[in-house]
Protein backbone atom coordinates (compact mmCIF):
# COMPACT_ATOMS: atom_id res chain seq x y z
CA UNK A 1 0.00 0.00 0.00
CA UNK A 2 0.91 3.38 -0.31
CA UNK A 3 2.38 5.34 2.33
CA UNK A 4 2.28 9.00 2.27
CA UNK A 5 5.20 10.94 4.16
CA UNK A 6 5.27 14.45 4.74
CA UNK A 7 8.62 16.34 5.24
CA UNK A 8 9.62 20.07 5.90
CA UNK A 9 11.58 21.45 2.61
CA UNK A 10 14.88 23.65 4.33
CA UNK A 11 15.92 25.93 1.79
CA UNK A 12 18.90 28.41 2.82
CA UNK A 13 21.13 30.62 0.50
CA UNK A 14 23.55 27.74 -0.37
CA UNK A 15 21.16 24.36 -0.02
CA UNK A 16 17.80 23.50 -0.45
CA UNK A 17 17.66 20.30 1.98
CA UNK A 18 14.73 17.92 0.69
CA UNK A 19 13.69 14.38 1.56
CA UNK A 20 16.15 11.87 -0.35
CA UNK A 21 13.89 9.10 -1.89
CA UNK A 22 14.67 5.49 -2.63
CA UNK A 23 16.27 4.11 -6.25
CA UNK A 24 14.02 2.27 -8.43
CA UNK A 25 14.46 -0.09 -11.01
CA UNK A 26 14.49 1.02 -14.37
CA UNK A 27 10.65 1.31 -15.54
CA UNK A 28 9.40 1.89 -11.67
CA UNK A 29 8.93 4.62 -9.77
CA UNK A 30 9.63 4.74 -5.55
CA UNK A 31 7.90 8.10 -4.88
CA UNK A 32 5.97 10.98 -6.18
CA UNK A 33 5.53 14.28 -4.88
CA UNK A 34 2.41 15.36 -4.14
CA UNK A 35 1.87 18.67 -3.02
CA UNK A 36 3.07 21.33 -0.34
CA UNK A 37 0.92 22.52 1.94
CA UNK A 38 -0.18 25.88 3.28
CA UNK A 39 1.44 24.65 6.58
CA UNK A 40 4.67 24.10 4.80
CA UNK A 41 4.78 20.10 4.64
CA UNK A 42 5.53 19.16 1.15
CA UNK A 43 3.68 15.51 1.21
CA UNK A 44 5.41 12.91 -0.50
CA UNK A 45 3.48 9.19 -1.79
CA UNK A 46 5.98 6.36 -1.56
CA UNK A 47 4.44 3.91 -3.18
CA UNK A 48 4.43 -0.23 -2.41
CA UNK A 49 7.99 -1.92 -1.58
CA UNK A 50 10.41 1.08 -1.51
CA UNK A 51 11.32 2.64 2.08
CA UNK A 52 12.85 6.11 2.82
CA UNK A 53 16.72 5.45 2.67
CA UNK A 54 18.68 5.89 6.19
CA UNK A 55 20.42 9.28 6.54
CA UNK A 56 18.08 11.77 5.88
CA UNK A 57 19.38 15.62 5.81
CA UNK A 58 20.15 16.67 9.33
CA UNK A 59 18.02 19.81 8.59
CA UNK A 60 14.56 17.84 7.47
CA UNK A 61 15.01 14.80 9.45
CA UNK A 62 13.03 15.73 12.31
CA UNK A 63 10.58 16.84 9.94
CA UNK A 64 9.80 13.86 8.98
CA UNK A 65 6.98 12.27 9.29
CA UNK A 66 4.42 9.42 8.10
CA UNK A 67 0.81 10.40 7.57
CA UNK A 68 -1.82 8.01 9.24
CA UNK A 69 -3.79 5.47 7.22
CA UNK A 70 -6.70 6.13 7.00
CA UNK A 71 -6.14 10.23 6.18
CA UNK A 72 -8.05 12.76 8.43
CA UNK A 73 -10.99 13.78 5.74
CA UNK A 74 -10.11 17.47 5.92
CA UNK A 75 -6.08 16.72 4.97
CA UNK A 76 -7.09 14.00 2.45
CA UNK A 77 -8.82 16.92 0.79
CA UNK A 78 -6.16 19.63 1.64
CA UNK A 79 -3.78 17.51 -0.35
CA UNK A 80 -5.76 16.66 -3.44
CA UNK A 81 -6.81 20.55 -3.51
CA UNK A 82 -2.85 21.25 -3.60
CA UNK A 83 -1.81 18.54 -5.93
CA UNK A 84 -0.96 18.79 -9.68
CA UNK A 85 -1.18 14.97 -9.95
CA UNK A 86 -4.86 15.35 -8.74
CA UNK A 87 -5.23 18.36 -10.99
CA UNK A 88 -3.52 15.88 -14.18
CA UNK A 89 -5.99 13.00 -13.10
CA UNK A 90 -8.89 15.46 -13.20
CA UNK A 91 -8.13 16.86 -16.31
CA UNK A 92 -7.24 13.88 -17.89
CA UNK A 93 -10.79 12.42 -16.85
CA UNK A 94 -12.53 15.52 -18.23
CA UNK A 95 -10.72 14.97 -21.55
CA UNK A 96 -12.16 11.20 -21.94
CA UNK A 97 -15.48 12.26 -21.96
CA UNK A 98 -15.29 15.32 -23.91
CA UNK A 99 -13.38 12.94 -26.37
CA UNK A 100 -17.02 11.09 -26.83
CA UNK A 101 -19.15 13.78 -25.33
CA UNK A 102 -19.70 17.52 -25.53
CA UNK A 103 -20.40 19.91 -22.57
CA UNK A 104 -23.38 20.66 -24.21
CA UNK A 105 -24.49 16.49 -24.57
CA UNK A 106 -23.81 16.25 -20.50
CA UNK A 107 -26.15 19.40 -19.83
CA UNK A 108 -28.52 17.45 -22.34
CA UNK A 109 -28.37 14.17 -19.86
CA UNK A 110 -28.26 16.42 -16.90
CA UNK A 111 -31.38 17.85 -17.81
CA UNK A 112 -32.98 14.37 -18.24
CA UNK A 113 -31.94 13.16 -15.15
CA UNK A 114 -32.76 15.76 -12.87
CA UNK A 115 -36.28 15.83 -14.57
CA UNK A 116 -36.89 12.43 -13.91
CA UNK A 117 -35.82 12.29 -10.70
CA UNK A 118 -37.81 15.19 -9.54
CA UNK A 119 -41.11 13.70 -11.14
CA UNK A 120 -41.06 16.89 -13.97
CA UNK A 121 -40.36 15.01 -16.87
CA UNK A 122 -40.60 11.74 -18.15
CA UNK A 123 -37.91 10.55 -20.54
CA UNK A 124 -39.04 8.17 -23.17
CA UNK A 125 -37.00 4.75 -23.77
CA UNK A 126 -34.66 5.99 -26.43
CA UNK A 127 -33.61 8.60 -23.57
CA UNK A 128 -33.43 6.74 -20.67
CA UNK A 129 -31.20 4.64 -23.00
CA UNK A 130 -29.21 7.06 -24.32
CA UNK A 131 -29.04 8.50 -20.20
CA UNK A 132 -27.52 4.51 -18.92
CA UNK A 133 -25.14 4.63 -21.71
CA UNK A 134 -23.35 7.85 -20.94
CA UNK A 135 -24.11 7.23 -17.49
CA UNK A 136 -21.87 3.77 -17.44
CA UNK A 137 -19.06 6.01 -19.19
CA UNK A 138 -18.87 8.61 -17.07
CA UNK A 139 -19.12 6.62 -14.04
CA UNK A 140 -16.25 4.34 -15.61
CA UNK A 141 -14.11 7.47 -16.16
CA UNK A 142 -14.71 8.49 -12.62
CA UNK A 143 -13.47 4.88 -11.25
CA UNK A 144 -10.13 5.48 -13.49
CA UNK A 145 -10.33 8.73 -11.26
CA UNK A 146 -10.48 7.26 -7.96
CA UNK A 147 -8.10 4.22 -8.77
CA UNK A 148 -5.45 6.49 -10.30
CA UNK A 149 -5.97 9.19 -6.81
CA UNK A 150 -5.86 5.29 -4.50
CA UNK A 151 -2.51 4.80 -6.45
CA UNK A 152 -1.11 7.97 -4.80
CA UNK A 153 -2.44 6.87 -1.30
CA UNK A 154 -5.38 9.30 -1.69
Amino acid sequence: MTSLIAFRRVVTDVHTHSLNLPDAPQGQQAAQELATLPDGRTVVALFDGFTLPAGQPAAIAASIETLPTPLDPALKEQIKAASPMVALIAKNMVDTIRASYSIDDEMYYARIGVGAATGLYAPSADEMQELTVFGEFVEGVRQWGRAERAKLGL
